[in-house]
C-alpha cells in the first residue's frame, strides 16, 4: 500500500516522510526556540528574545521545506527560474516589507527603547505614547489618548527618537510671575520649602529658584525641578498647583497683565458736550 504512486515517482511512504519531516521541523523549532526564552530570558530583553526565538523557529521550518520538496519531486530550480519574473514584480511591491524586516533587525540589537518606555518618534512632531510591542516588521504603541498606533520600523529606525525613560531622571521647569511689591525672596523661600516637601524630587541635581526677568507687570521666577522619569509627569501636574496655592495662602499673588497708559498733554473736556 505504501508503494502506491500518487503521482511521478512519488508513493505514499514519501508523502508520509514528508509530512514527517515538516511535523518534526515544526516541533524541535518550537522546542528550541522555548529553550532558548526559558535559558535567555534573565538575561536577554524581552523584545530581542522574542526576535532571536521567532528566528530561530522559521528557519526549522524553511530547512524542512527544503528537504521535503525534492522527496515530493518538486525542481527547486525549477521554481527559481519560473520564479524570476514573478520575484522581480514582488520585489517592487516587497521592497518596504524588506527594508522593514532589516530596520527591524537594526533596532533589536540597538535597543534604543523597549517595551513599556515613553517615546516619540519620529522627532517633535512625531507620535508619543508606550511601546506595547517591538515586532520584525513594525512597532505598536499606545498613546496617551487610548489609540493604537503601529509605526513601521523603517520610519523608526531613520526617524528621531526620543526616549523619556532612557534617563533615570528628567527635570521640568516653571515659569512664576509675582507682583512687583511682593517679597520675591519670601516667594523663592516658601517655594523652595515646597518642593523639599515633595517625597518625589531630587536633592540632586539640586533644585533651582531664582529671578529669571522683570517683565512689564510681574517679576519672573523661574523654577527648576529633577524628579524621577517614571514620576516626571505627576510631580509636574501637582507642583504648580501648590505652589499657586501656597503663595496666595501667604498673600502674594500671580498679577494679571497689566500696562499703563500715560498722556503728555492730558485731555481737556468740554462740560458743557458732555451734559
Amino acid at each position: 500500500m505504501f508503494d502506491r504512486v500518487l503521482y511521478g515517482g512519488v508513493t505514499i511512504s514519501d508523502l508520509l516522510i514528508s509530512i514527517t519531516i515538516l511535523l518534526a521541523a515544526v516541533i524541535i523549532g518550537k522546542a528550541i526556540s522555548l529553550r532558548i526564552r526559558h535559558s535567555l530570558r534573565d538575561k536577554v530583553s524581552k523584545d530581542r528574545l522574542n526576535i532571536v526565538s521567532k528566528i530561530v523557529y522559521f528557519s526549522f521550518l524553511i530547512i524542512g521545506f527544503l528537504i521535503v520538496l525534492p522527496l515530493l519531486e518538486f525542481n527547486i530550480s525549477g521554481f527559481l527560474v519560473a520564479g524570476g519574473i514573478l520575484g522581480i514584480i514582488i520585489g517592487f511591491a516587497s521592497q518596504s516589507i524588506v527594508t522593514n524586516l532589516i530596520s527591524g533587525v537594526f533596532l533589536t540589537f540597538e535597543r534604543p527603547f523597549r517595551v513599556d518606555d515613553v517615546v516619540k518618534l519620529g522627532g517633535e512632531s512625531g507620535t508619543l505614547g508606550v511601546v506595547e510591542d517591538i515586532k520584525i516588521i513594525s512597532t505598536t504603541m499606545r498613546t496617551f489618548e487610548g489609540v493604537y498606533v503601529r509605526v513601521p520600523n523603517e520610519k523608526v529606525f531613520t526617524g528621531n527618537i526620543i526616549n523619556y525613560l532612557e534617563n533615570v531622571a528628567r527635570r521640568f521647569e516653571y515659569n512664576v510671575g509675582i507682583r512687583y511689591k511682593d517679597d520675591a525672596d519670601e516667594a523663592m523661600r516658601l517655594i523652595n520649602e515646597l518642593i523639599e516637601e515633595q517625597p518625589m524630587a531630587l536633592k540632586e541635581p539640586e533644585p533651582q529658584v531664582f529671578v529669571e526677568s522683570l517683565g512689564s507687570s510681574a517679576v519672573e521666577l523661574k523654577v527648576r525641578v529633577w524628579a524621577p522619569s517614571t514620576e516626571w509627569f505627576p510631580l509636574r501636574m501637582e507642583l504648580l498647583w501648590k505652589i499657586k496655592k501656597e503663595l496666595e495662602e501667604n498673600g502674594i499673588q500671580v498679577p494679571f497683565n497689566q500696562q499703563e497708559v500715560w498722556f503728555k498733554n492730558p485731555l481737556q473736556m468740554d462740560e458743557d458736550k458732555i451734559s
